[in-house]
């Protein structure tokens, strides 16, 4: 199951009678936008996040893959788009209640991917049709809009509106929220164990830079993270190196980084008199594999600070 953001503004009204979503293949120049490209992704099961004017307001499952299709006939009026385009299918759930992203980005913005993100660092949406929600912000949204939607029962509360009862039964963001979290954490779960397991013996079950080998203690760091990467690249073991709980959170937080050489680099925020203290110093060079290198850059280039 994957993820995606749809930005619909003044079609989102059209698109959801139709449970739908669709947008040309072209533009008029014949090009192939990104955001357009990515219907194709979608399969059956996957969720979308859609987005109007500031707001999250409803949460969808498609209900079959992505299919090509002409233009609805109720959006024939949107002239600037050509006919042929890209339709799935979707189960919609509305929010009573919108989840405003401006109001939440300080949560939300340490987790947005660097390429292809939804929103802009200010908060607002970015133009486009559809984005990719990677796994830990599909799981941050999916909080924010429990906490404003879902009536949650105070187990010492003695009286319980009927009103309340009724909200609570009837309200099918319940099961869409439980379900959609259930299978994000369970595919992260999956994924972070199979990336553990492979890289442990690259490194010889060791820490890279401190030679720590208690497994309890040993952290597989992914130098190009999560969020940024593909499926393919978040269990590429070479994605990643074998770290202390120590070096783990200095390296995840962009404090060191290594080049392509596997030279340590240690970030001016660190002063020199704490070298000592964090078990660092710049002549430390780690055995990397040539398969690390490309990771390692990107994460110097993108996380060192």
């Amino acid at each position: 199951m994957n993820n995606f953001i749809v930005m619909q503004g003044h079609t989102y009204q059209e698109e959801k009678d139709l449970g739908i979503i669709w947008s040309p293949q072209q533009d008029k120049g014949g090009n192939v936008p990104h955001s357009w490209k990515r219907m194709t992704e979608v399969k059956e099961g996957d969720r979308v996040f859609h987005y109007v004017k500031g707001n999250v307001v409803a949460i969808s499952i498609a209900s079959e893959s992505c299919k090509a299709a002409s233009k609805p006939s109720i959006m024939q009026s949107h002239n600037r788009w050509n006919d042929e385009g890209y339709l799935v299918n979707l189960e919609y759930h509305e929010l009573d209640i919108p989840l405003n992203v401006r109001a939440s980005f300080n949560e939300i913005l340490p987790i947005l991917p660097i390429k292809y993100s939804a929103f802009q660092q200010n908060g607002d949406g970015n133009q486009g049709y559809l984005y990719p929600c990677n796994e830990i912000l599909a799981i941050k949204f999916l909080d924010l809009i429990s906490d404003l939607n879902i009536y949650q029962v105070d187990q010492e509360q003695l009286e319980l509106s009927i009103d309340n009862v009724r909200r609570t039964e009837r309200n099918t963001l319940i099961p869409v929220i439980a379900e959609t979290e259930s299978e994000v954490k369970t595919k992260i779960r999956i994924g972070q164990q199979k990336f553990r397991k492979h890289l442990m013996p690259l490194w010889d079950h060791k820490c890279a830079l401190c030679s720590i080998d208690l497994p309890d203690l040993l952290r597989a760091s992914h130098s190009k993270p999560w969020k940024d990467s593909t499926n393919e690249e978040r269990l590429d073991p070479y994605n990643g190196v074998l770290l202390c709980c120590n070096h783990d959170a200095l390296y995840d937080k962009g404090l060191i980084a290594f080049d392509g050489q596997g030279r340590l680099h240690i970030s001016s925020i660190i002063i020199e008199a704490d070298y000592v203290k964090f078990n660092i110093n710049p002549k430390m060079k780690i055995a990397r594999y040539e398969e690390n290198k490309h990771y390692f850059k990107w994460h110097k280039r993108n996380v060192f600070k």
